[in-house]
C-alpha cells in the first residue's frame, strides 16, 4: 500500500494532511499529467463530490490544479460516485474524480479515481500519481497564461445518470404497487434516489435521511446505521427497505420481516436467479475473502463457479474482466453488474433486486432463504500503526490458535482497513457462542499490542455478530 492511497482512493480528515486545500491542487496536477501524457488538444476531467461541508473546498482545489496544465474541468456537482464512472465514460473524459469519503463521518473526506473507461485505478496507475505528487513535482509545473484550461459546470449530470439508470431495466418496468422506504444517508443520492424512483412510478414511498446540512452525512443513518429503516419498514408494512451510504455506491437491503440483506445476500440472489435466466455469462461470480462461508457453500451446491479477491470492489472488477464475469461484489454491499456499470453501484442494485422480485413474485423474505448465513463475528480496533499481521508474534500465534481450534468447520480473517487506523478481526464458524470467544481472544492481542484510538479517546473497538 502507497504512502497515500488506500483501498479506495485518498482519504483522511478534511483540512488535515493529505485532505488539504494545498495538496488538492498538486493532486489535480498529478491526476491531468498522468491522464494526458500524450497532451490532447482538448483533455477533460470530470469532478463530483458527495455532501459533505469539505466537499467545495476540496472540489474547487482539484479544478484549479488541472485548469493550471491546460486541461478543462466538468463540475457534475453532487452525484453518487457510480454516476461520475458513467460520466466519465459517455462523456470519453480522460478520468474522473469523485471527492468523497464514503461511509465516513462528515469530517473526512477522500478523492476517488475512475480512468478514461470508468474503472477505478489498478496498484499500478496510482503508484504513477503517488510518484508524482511525491518525487516529481517538477513535471507539474503550471502552463502560461495563455493556455489555462477552464472550468464549466454540467447542469444535466443527474439527468443522464437517471436516464442511464432507467435504460438498465427490462421494457415497462414500474415500482407502482410497491410499498418501498429508502434512507439517502443524507448523502449524494438525496435528490436523484427519490426523484428516480417516482419517475420509475414509485407511489407509496418513504423517503428518510434526505437533508443533508454539510455535517449530518453518515450520522446514525445510511448503509452502516439500518436501525431507522428497519423500523420505518415495519412500521409501514414496506415491501423492502434500501439504504445507501454517503456516495451512493454501496447498499444495504432490509425485508418485509426486518431482516437485513448482506451484499452476500444479494450477490446469492442475483446469481441463482441470472442463472436461471441464462443471463450469468460464463456462469462465475467475484466476491472478496470478507464473503460468508454459506455464499461458498450455495455456489459449490449450485455448480456456480467462484473466486475470492481481496477487499475493494475495484479489485473485484479486475478479476471480472479477466474471468469474463457479469456479477461480482463485496459483503460490504457494493454489488457490480458488469453488463451495465464499471463499479459498485447502489442505486442500480436496488433496481435490479426489486427487478427479480418482480419477476419471481415472491417477497423478498423468500428470496432471503436462498442462502444460509454461516455464524461470523467482526471486531474492529482502532490501532496506532499497521505492522505486517504476521511480524507481531503475540498476534500471529492467537490466530494460528485459533485456526487449529476451528480446522475445516471454519476461518480466520484479520486485516486492516484501507482507509481508517482500524484492525479488523473476523472469525466465522459453525457455533456462535464459540466463535464469538475465539473472535474476542484475537482482538484482545491486537489492543494490546497495537491498539489505540488515533484521536487520542483510548482504546476502542466495535462489534459486530453477522
Amino acid at each position: 500500500m502507497g504512502k497515500l492511497f488506500g483501498t479506495d482512493g485518498i482519504r483522511g480528515v478534511a483540512n488535515e494532511y493529505p485532505m488539504t486545500s494545498e495538496m488538492a491542487v498538486k493532486i489535480g496536477k498529478s491526476v491531468a499529467y498522468a491522464f494526458n501524457k500524450e497532451e490532447a488538444s482538448t483533455p477533460l476531467f470530470i469532478i463530483g463530490k458527495d455532501t459533505r461541508q469539505s466537499g467545495n473546498m476540496l472540489e474547487y482545489a482539484l479544478a484549479s490544479g488541472i485548469c493550471s496544465t491546460g486541461a478543462n474541468v466538468l463540475l457534475a456537482g453532487i452525484l453518487p460516485t457510480p454516476g461520475i464512472a458513467y460520466l466519465t465514460r459517455t462523456l470519453k473524459a480522460n478520468a474522473g474524480i469523485v471527492v468523497s469519503a464514503s461511509h465516513n463521518p462528515f469530517f473526512d473526506n477522500g478523492i476517488k479515481l475512475f480512468d478514461k473507461n470508468g474503472y477505478k485505478l489498478t496498484d499500478e496507475a496510482e503508484d504513477e500519481i503517488e510518484d508524482l505528487l511525491l518525487n516529481n513535482s517538477m513535471l507539474l509545473e503550471s502552463k502560461p497564461g495563455n493556455n489555462i484550461g477552464a472550468v464549466s459546470v454540467l447542469d444535466d449530470s443527474a439527468k443522464r445518470y437517471s436516464d442511464f439508470l432507467k435504460s438498465s431495466l427490462t421494457e415497462g418496468f414500474t415500482l407502482n404497487g410497491l410499498k418501498i422506504v429508502m434512507d439517502c444517508s443524507n448523502g449524494a443520492t438525496y435528490k436523484i434516489a427519490p426523484e428516480l424512483l417516482s419517475d420509475l412510478g414509485a407511489d407509496d414511498i418513504d423517503i428518510l435521511y434526505n437533508r443533508p446540512d454539510g455535517k449530518n452525512i453518515n450520522e446514525n443513518c445510511g448503509s452502516e446505521h439500518p436501525e431507522s429503516l428497519i423500523n420505518k419498514v415495519l412500521e409501514n408494512k414496506a415491501d423492502i427497505g434500501i439504504a445507501f451510504d454517503g456516495d451512493g455506491d454501496r447498499l444495504i437491503v432490509v425485508d418485509e420481516t426486518g431482516k437485513i440483506l448482506s451484499g452476500d445476500k444479494m450477490l446469492a440472489i442475483s446469481a441463482i436467479i441470472m442463472k436461471k435466466n441464462k443471463q450469468l455469462t460464463n456462469n462465475h461470480v467475484i466476491s472478496t475473502v470478507m464473503s460468508n462461508m454459506g455464499l461458498v457453500s450455495l455456489f459449490k451446491e449450485k455448480g456456480i463457479n467462484h473466486t475470492m479477491t481481496q477487499v475493494g470492489d475495484r479489485y473485484v472488477m479486475q478479476e471480472m474482466i479477466k474471468t469474463g464475469s457479469v456479477l461480482g461484489g463485496e459483503d460490504s454491499g457494493h454489488i457490480i453488474f458488469s453488463n451495465f456499470q464499471t463499479t459498485g453501484d447502489g442505486m442500480l442494485t436496488a433496481l435490479k433486486l426489486i427487478q427479480f422480485m418482480k419477476e419471481e413474485s415472491k417477497p423478498l423474505s423468500e428470496l432471503n432463504k436462498i442462502m444460509t448465513v454461516y455464524p461470523q463475528m467482526l471486531i474492529n480496533i482502532y490501532v496506532s500503526h499497521k505492522p505486517e499481521i504476521d511480524s507481531v508474534p503475540e498476534i500471529a500465534d492467537s490466530v494460528k490458535h485459533v485456526e487449529n481450534i476451528l480446522k475445516e468447520k471454519g476461518r480466520v480473517l484479520v486485516r486492516y482497513s484501507g482507509t481508517q487506523s482500524i484492525c479488523r478481526v473476523m472469525v466465522e464458524g459453525p457455533d456462535m457462542k464459540e466463535i464469538e470467544k475465539l473472535c474476542q481472544l484475537i482482538a484482545d492481542k491486537v489492543r494490546q499490542t497495537i491498539g489505540e484510538d488515533s484521536r487520542g479517546q483510548g482504546f476502542k473497538y466495535s462489534s459486530e455478530l453477522l
